[in-house]
């Protein structure tokens, strides 16, 4: 079966629109998104929205959460942008459709497990906030330490930057394997990208398709019968629009746009 795996939307409307309209193209049915649904964009109470509507399988991010409660760990430009956030949450012209996505947010789980394939927000470790970068590839105790707590593929977001990690403490960026990549017998770990704010330098928005190797008669906790395989896509969309709308909100700090430009 075929999935799409989206991540890290943060607000960003025009980008979501352009990924949810690609993956229909597709002929993708089901959506999982790997959290950060708000932070950051202008249009938080549209991406929830929409996420309701589409996604099977959604889980908690740490900017959800920190819409929720206290933001711990923000700088300040993410803070101020997640009180704006709650305040759009919590507007009273909007009261029955904010209360909706409240309880939505407050039942999301930090993690989805089916058959050989793990998904989180930031690690296996811990699925709301470790950040994995591709530089840990150095660091083997931590990444000897992930993989431990991984019995076959996980998948993530959080850091924004797309790529795969082998146990062998290598990277694999999409533009150094044709953006395509088989699942084979050793264990992985596949950040998916971010929709609304790409960070390695390429503004397109990004996210994930997973070939399963499942035959969907066999239900969800099955084992791929064939190799699972993914594929990356990359598509543009209006960032000058987003920008414009982050300029017209003063609790916004402007370079959450500019950043949007330079995808970074």
């Amino acid at each position: 079966m075929r999935r799409a795996l989206i991540s890290d939307i943060h607000g960003n409307f025009e980008a979501l629109e352009v990924v949810l309209e690609d993956i229909h193209s597709q002929g993708i049915e089901e959506i999982f998104c790997l959290g950060d649904i708000i932070g950051y964009g202008p249009n938080p109470r549209e991406c929830i929205d929409r996420v309701m509507e589409t996604c099977k399988v959604t889980l908690l991010g740490n900017h959800d959460q920190g819409a929720m409660f206290d933001p711990d760990g923000f700088n300040i430009g993410a803070e101020r942008a997640i009180f704006w956030t709650r305040s759009q949450l919590e507007s009273a012209t909007d009261r029955s459709a904010n209360e909706r996505r409240w309880e939505f947010l407050g039942e999301l789980p930090r993690t989805h497990r089916m058959g050989p394939f793990l998904f989180v927000h930031g690690s296996p470790r811990n699925p709301l906030s470790e950040y994995i970068f591709p530089e840990d590839i150095y660091n083997h105790r931590k990444m000897e330490r992930l993989f431990q707590l991984v019995e076959h593929y996980c998948f993530q977001g959080h850091t924004h930057v797309p790529g795969i990690f082998t146990e062998n403490f290598q990277f694999f960026a999409p533009e150094e394997i044709d953006n395509e990549y088989t699942l084979g017998e050793g264990k992985l770990l596949v950040n998916v990208g971010s929709v609304g704010q790409p960070r390695d330098g390429d503004n397109r928005t990004c996210y994930v398709i997973l070939d399963d190797g499942i035959d969907p008669k066999d239900g969800e906790g099955a084992r791929p019968k064939t190799s699972p395989r993914i594929t990356y896509r990359r598509l543009p969309y209006d960032f000058e629009k987003t920008i414009h709308k982050i300029y017209a909100v003063p609790d916004l700090e402007p370079f959450l746009g500019d950043r949007l430009r330079q995808g970074r």
